[in-house]
Formats: C-alpha cells, sequence, structure tokens
C-alpha cells in the first residue's frame, strides 16, 4: 500500500485539544510506535523548528522523534541520512522557503529514499513550504494583484503529489488571483488553494480535507478558452469556463475523476 500525503497549508495549530492535523500524522505513522523524522532545511532557524515539533509530536505520543538536518546537498546525499528515512513511518517538512528544499534535497539520494518510503507505506507531510513542495510544478512566490503571466513564479518541485498546483495560506493572503493565473499556464495541473490551520489528507487518488478552513481547487480542464500572454513582460490572461470548488472539512475529492464527493455520500457508503 502506498503512504498517505498530509499536505497543511501552514500555521496549523500546535495547541492541546486543538491539534487534530498534527494529531493525525502521528496516529498514521504509528502513534506510540512511529519513528518520526522532522527536516527543517526550508527554515531560516531549523534548530527552533526542530524542537518546536518534537516537543508537539511527543506530546501527541509519538515514540521517537529525530530531526535531520539537511542543509547542503552532500548532507542529502549521505549513508546517514539515507538510513535515517529508511527507518522512519512519518517525515515531516516543515515550512519556510521551498526552494531551499528543491535545491538542498531535490534528485539527491534522501529524494530516492523518500519516494521510494512512500511507495512502501510511509507517511509524509509537510506545512507551508513542505506543502508547496510536494507537486511538480511548485510555485514560488509572486503577490501581483491580477490574474497575470506576471502574478506568479513558479519552479519544478519534489513531484510527490503529480498532476497538481499546491498554494497555502491561501485565504489569509489572498491567494486565489494568484493560483488563477498558475493554473491558466498550467492547466493540465489541479490547483489546489490550501488555507490556514487546513490541510489535506491524500490516500491513493482522493484526499479528506482536515481542518479549520477550505481547500479551493482550481480546475481548468473543461475551460472554454486560456489566453495568455506571450509577451516578454507578461499580462493579464483570459480563462474562461474553469471550474473552482471549495472544500471544507470532511469533504473528499477524486483527483483522477477531478469531483468533489459531498461528506454524506462517505457517510452511507460505509
Amino acid at each position: 500500500m502506498p503512504g498517505k500525503l498530509l499536505v497543511i497549508g501552514g500555521a496549523e495549530s500546535h495547541d492541546a485539544g486543538d491539534d487534530a492535523i498534527l494529531e493525525r500524522f502521528v496516529l498514521l505513522a504509528g502513534g506510540s510506535e512511529a519513528h518520526l523524522v522532522v527536516i527543517a532545511t526550508a527554515s531560516e532557524s531549523p534548530a527552533q523548528r526542530e524542537k518546536e515539533y518534537a516537543e508537539v509530536f511527543h506530546r501527541l505520543g509519538a515514540g521517537r522523534v529525530t530531526p535531520l538536518r539537511l542543509e547542503e546537498r552532500e548532507d542529502s546525499n549521505s549513508d546517514l541520512a539515507v538510513s535515517a528515512i529508511e527507518r522512519a513511518t512519518g517525515v515531516f517538512f516543515t515550512g519556510g522557503d521551498q526552494l531551499r528544499i528543491t535545491t538542498v534535497v531535490g534528485g539527491s539520494k534522501v529524494d530516492t529514499a523518500l519516494h521510494a518510503r512512500l511507495a512502501e507505506g510511509m507517511i509524509l507531510a509537510g506545512t507551508s513550504a513542505g506543502a508547496a513542495m510536494m507537486s511538480s510544478t511548485m510555485i514560488l512566490g509572486g503577490s501581483i494583484a491580477s490574474v497575470s503571466t506576471d502574478s506568479v513564479r513558479t519552479g519544478p518541485g519534489m513531484e510527490f503529489l503529480p498532476g497538481v498546483l499546491i498554494d497555502m495560506h491561501f485565504a489569509q493572503r489572498g491567494r486565489l488571483n494568484r493560483l488563477l493565473s498558475a493554473i491558466a499556464m498550467f492547466p493540465h495541473e489541479l490547483g489546489l488553494g490550501i488555507d490556514e490551520n487546513t490541510a489535506i489528507l491524500v490516500d491513493g487518488d482522493v484526499f479528506e480535507v482536515l481542518g479549520a478552513g477550505t481547500v479551493t481547487v482550481i480546475d481548468a480542464g473543461q475551460a472554454r478558452t486560456i489566453s495568455a500572454s506571450l509577451s516578454d513582460v507578461g499580462g493579464p490572461i483570459a480563462l474562461c469556463g474553469a471550474q473552482l470548488h471549495v472544500l471544507p472539512a470532511g469533504w473528499r475529492f477524486n483527483l483522477t475523476e477531478r469531483a468533489a464527493i459531498k461528506r454524506s455520500e462517505r457517510d452511507h457508503a460505509h
């Protein structure tokens, strides 16, 4: 059984009694039997992030929590790092700068080991930058408040969840235009905008929404018209007939069929 992915939109609650997303991660990784690895490569203060998450995961009952410091590519190609991944039942990527994850870890032996362990059933989780890097095409930045070719910067992601394009802190930072711009340029990808303290739990080709906010899905597959400016300076984009779904906790979405699954349908099925 391939493992699950937990993709968190950032700022997930660490407070006792309100930490359902991280609690689910610990549970899926094996609870008291879990061996978690925390990778804070994206962060400018990795020691602080490692300590913070180790404390939360221990409080939630995780058996073992090991920080894995990957600061240079040689770290990501070391036998020590690979063996840490091979022993892990769950790996967690913290927030920060997603480009650091791809440049330090992308294509390395750790990258290969992560994909292999995921295929064997390990759970892989990431928040904020750790969520953005999961997709094939990764959003790097962009803050121009229009739907245009120069509203968003993209690059290759780590491809743990191919076929989607993830944006995080979605409602809180008003990133709808940014995700629309990205999807207009990459219409073969599904756009997933994940709010803060909200996550998707991906199991096979279906994800379930967890947490306090919503997940916005943009599907340009059926769009009648997509017209992006081809000039070097960029410009406005026309996008007609794209589908948009907004899904709160308990809703599911089939990534292959590109269809939302109501909460009640799932309940009736059980």
